[in-house]
Formats: C-alpha cells, structure tokens, sequence
C-alpha cells in the first residue's frame, strides 16, 4: 500500500465529535514520548502529526483521512506524562470508549520503545485486552535505529516470548525509514 493523500479532520475531546461516515480505521496507541507521531508523519510521508518533546501532548483522539479511504487515528498516549490523575483517567475513558465502541476499527497499532529492558506491562496488557475484545492487534517497536545488533536481538527473542503468537511484531525507525514497508502492508492486510 501506499499512501498519496493524508488530510487532518478533527481533534476530538469526546464520542460525539468521533466522525460518523463508518470509513475503516487504523488506531495508533502507546506510551506517552514513545514515537507516535514521527510513525505517523513517516508513514503519510509528510507532517500531520505534530511531534513534541514533551509526553503527553496529544489529548485528544486525532483522526487523519488516508488516500480519501480510511482513517488513521491518534490516540492520547498513555503513561508517564506529566499531568493530573483525573486528565489521564479522562484519556484512559476516552481511549477505551473508542477501542470498545468503534465497529470500524481495523486494528491498533501497539507502539512499543525497543530502548526499552522489558516490554512494559501497560503495552502486554493492551495487547491482551485487543485479542480480548477481538480486534487485531500489531505490535510495532519504535526507534531500533538507537540500538546496536546484539540489543536488537535480544528485543527480538524477548517479543517472541512475551508476545500473543498472533502478535507478529514490527521493527520501526522514523531515521532509518526501517519497517514502513512492512508496516504498510499489514495495514492494508487489515483493512481488505
């Protein structure tokens, strides 16, 4: 698949503002300052997403028009940003009211910092929620360009370990372009 148009349509606080044309979606989610929005501008081939240095500066659930056919969607990132319990209880509310309640969610993209020891419980557990509710789930580690051979294996071994096996994962570098292919062509397997 390639990607010839990418247009942004709307930031939305709530459900009510989520778009109702019923065109498939494609969701992007994972811990705050994880790489969502390098992915995202790499994949549409163009700036879309605004990146931050700081976590937690998407607050909304952003949708993207791709190709005039599907939408990527932004989710707030969860974590460890630096903001009230009660504003990240909201986006874990928001978060889940969209995963749970969109019947044209395709998949989910399940960003995950390869930089890191372990894979963290909060992605395990989306991913596990995913498979429960039965939407596919595509685990994709962001910025392997930081690592040397042996750390990349060693990611390797460990994602065979903990991850689903049908969680095949995806090896990503916004640098390198590394993965965008692959990645791509896993959307689309997901969308027909």
């Amino acid at each position: 698949m390639k990607i010839t148009s990418a247009e942004y349509i709307i930031s939305a606080f709530d459900k009510t503002q989520f778009p109702q044309n019923r065109l498939p979606e494609v969701a992007f989610a994972g811990r705050s300052n994880v790489g969502k929005s390098s992915l995202l501008n790499r994949l549409a081939g163009k700036d879309i997403a605004r990146i931050s240095r700081t976590p937690g500066k998407t607050r909304a659930v952003n949708f993207f028009l791709m190709n005039n056919k599907f939408y990527f969607v932004d989710l707030p990132g969860y974590g460890f940003a630096r903001v009230s319990k009660s504003m990240r209880r909201g986006w874990h509310e928001l978060i889940e009211g969209y995963i749970s309640g969109r019947p044209n969610l395709a998949a989910v993209i399940v960003l995950i910092d390869s930089r890191r020891e372990e894979i963290p419980d909060a992605d395990l557990q989306m991913i596990d929620y995913l498979c429960h509710i039965r939407i596919s789930s595509i685990p994709v580690f962001t910025k392997i360009d930081k690592l040397n051979r042996s750390e990349l294996a060693r990611l390797k071994q460990a994602a065979i370990r903990k991850l689903p096996e049908s969680s095949e994962s995806i090896f990503f570098s916004a640098v390198t372009c590394e993965g965008v292919a692959d990645l791509l062509n896993r959307i689309d397997g997901c969308l027909h």
